[in-house]
């Protein structure tokens, strides 16, 4: 059942976004009186179509102009992605029989450059405009949870430690940035291919000269800065309350043991699971000692405090606060593709397909989860689509800037060439994509 949903939700975001992404080209085409001949959500290859609103007998039958329409709307039966197919232009669909036709005034090809531009920039466009408005209805909605890296401290693991970090530090800048988002450290780090970090450790500075064979490691392995959490109870949900325990108390050494941050007690309490534990807990300056149950999973069954706080907005706020977040996705993502073209960070493995983004959706329906990723998902499209790579959009308006700055523009043949090209490697790009998604299922 958590598979189909999750599937369920890869189809879902993804019609969307790609009906979204062709509604941009569309509607300039439109404006700019292009002639639409066709508006799919996936590919028709072989001219095979699930749905075709000028083919469909009922419906033209219902609405007989539908037959006569100048686009028409259907759905393909190859699910990786959709087109618009607007006369007059190279794309997609390979049709070469209007370059044997004289120029029409309706076609792509007889409009002016910057008609043309706006055309193609359309569907990055109205990624990006959707992003924005689904990030403003979480912040409307939801709010964000915010965690400060003002006052926070780090709990290595293996990695960090290794590459000089200690629990306990705080992080104060990476190379010359000084980091704000506790949350985002990590991310941060690599992002900004960090050569040196400055930390707090027992109120002094140190430096630590990062060496970049690091990077690979770091991009494969999660939690390399959790947030370090003094154990102090938040409230009890167990028996433990009866024993003493209360709102307030920071534990501080479990049977012998010094215990500074919540971390530290996994294992001691994993040792002891269905058995009981001496603590010493601290409370209003004084020293209180317990005796605490401690359950079969390890825990003692109480909620720690944690320093996260939430920002809840006006709709009039939010919508700052969603352009501030839309532009730094957009960021995050433009310093990602970064580097997955550096290949001494080896961020290319991490590179994947529909099973990757399968996997970042929850086993259950959350609407908050759904939109976010949603979000997350349309910024992507966007940017992979602004790639100058022919074939995509970003590839047709690199070549429509070079005919406006040159007065030069490319022959149809040249870019049925191109499209070619395009094809080939975005086909690659797949296969290789999969390969990654394969590779890590197998490990």
């Amino acid at each position: 059942m958590a598979i189909i949903m999750k599937i369920l939700q890869v189809v879902l975001a993804l019609s969307l976004l790609i009906i979204i992404h062709e509604a941009g080209h569309f509607t300039f085409a439109k404006l700019f009186g292009v002639k639409v001949d066709k508006f799919y959500l996936f590919f028709d290859a072989g001219g095979f179509r699930l749905f075709s609103t000028r083919n469909n007998r009922l419906l033209c039958r219902l609405f007989p102009k539908l037959k006569d329409a100048e686009t028409d709307y259907g759905i393909g039966w190859l699910p990786l992605g959709g087109y618009c197919k607007i006369s007059g232009m190279v794309d997609e669909s390979m049709d070469t029989e209007y370059l044997n036709q004289d120029p029409q005034p309706w076609e792509f090809r007889t409009r002016p450059a910057w008609q043309r531009f706006l055309v193609m920039a359309g569907g990055v466009l109205y990624n990006f405009v959707f992003a924005v408005l689904l990030y403003i209805a979480i912040m409307a909605i939801w709010g964000e949870v915010w965690v400060s890296n003002e006052n926070a401290d780090i709990y290595v693991n293996d990695l960090s430690y290794e590459m000089g970090f200690r629990t306990g530090d705080h992080i104060v800048s990476f190379d010359n940035w000084t980091p704000e988002d506790f949350n985002m450290l990590q991310a941060d780090f690599v992002r900004r291919e960090t050569r040196k970090a400055v930390v707090l450790r027992d109120s002094d500075t140190v430096e630590l000269y990062i060496d970049q064979s690091y990077l690979p490691k770091v991009l494969e392995t999660p939690g390399m800065f959790e947030l370090a959490l003094p154990f102090i109870v938040d409230s009890v949900v167990s028996a433990n309350a009866e024993a003493g325990l209360m709102k307030g108390d920071r534990i501080f050494r479990i049977d012998s043991t010094e215990v500074r941050y919540m971390q530290e007690s996994r294992e001691l309490l994993a040792a002891c699971a269905g058995g009981e534990v001496d603590v010493c807990v601290e409370r209003e300056g004084d020293t209180v000692c317990l005796n605490l149950a401690v359950d079969s999973l390890g825990k003692l069954g109480i909620y720690t405090y944690y320093p996260a706080t939430l920002r809840t907005y006006s709709l009039f706020k939010a919508i700052p606060a969603g352009l501030r977040h839309a532009w730094e996705s957009v960021s995050g993502y433009l310093r990602d593709m970064k580097l997955v073209f550096t290949p001494r960070t080896e961020a290319y493995k991490s590179v994947g397909s529909f099973i990757a983004i399968g996997s970042i959706f929850p086993s259950a329906w959350n609407w908050y989860q759904f939109i976010n990723i949603l979000a997350m998902l349309s910024v992507m499209l966007g940017v992979m689509n602004l790639i100058p790579i022919p074939g995509l959009d970003g590839g047709h308006m690199v070549f429509i800037m070079y005919e406006m700055i040159t007065g030069r523009k490319p022959s149809d043949r040249f870019m049925m060439v191109m499209q070619y090209i395009g094809l080939f490697l975005l086909l690659a790009l797949m296969v290789f994509a999969c390969g990654n998604d394969i590779g890590r299922l197998m490990r």
